[in-house]
């Protein structure tokens, strides 16, 4: 009987572990998400705000809305990344020593910076709904 507890215990773990809906439940807040809801064709565009046991509750523009767990199909997230990188360059220049009626050039060094601003990271996909088992 205990073995029977420990396997049912152990499926379990395992079951909990591939639960897609736990990865959305680690969203933070503010995430810019794309759902897809069931007969729906555009998606609805918003920002993560929680997510409880039954519902989705996210912001659209200015309202905050809350979409049924059974309603969605799949659920996009944008990845927070950097959007600015910087790139700095500096140039050192040695003296000429060579006589001539211009001088010597002097040691020296120069520094640039660019500064870059890259579009938005595409949305990657969190959650699909699992198909169900086919009929018997």
């Amino acid at each position: 009987m205990s073995r029977a507890v420990f396997f049912l215990l152990a499926a379990m773990t395992v079951f909990a572990a591939d639960d897609p809906w736990a990865k959305v439940r680690d969203l933070k807040g503010g995430t810019e998400l794309r759902i897809y809801k069931r007969g729906t064709a555009p998606p609805v565009l918003a920002k993560m705000d929680q997510l409880t046991g039954e519902n989705l509750i996210v912001v659209v523009k200015t309202e905050q809305i809350a979409i049924a767990r059974d309603q969605i199909d799949r659920v996009d997230y944008r990845p927070v990344k950097s959007r600015v990188t910087a790139e700095t360059k500096t140039q050192t220049t040695d003296p000429d020593t060579r006589p001539g009626p211009y001088g010597s050039r002097s040691p020296g060094s120069s520094t640039s910076t660019n500064v870059g601003v890259a579009s938005k990271p595409d949305f990657e996909e969190i959650y699909r709904r699992p198909t169900p088992p086919p009929k018997k």
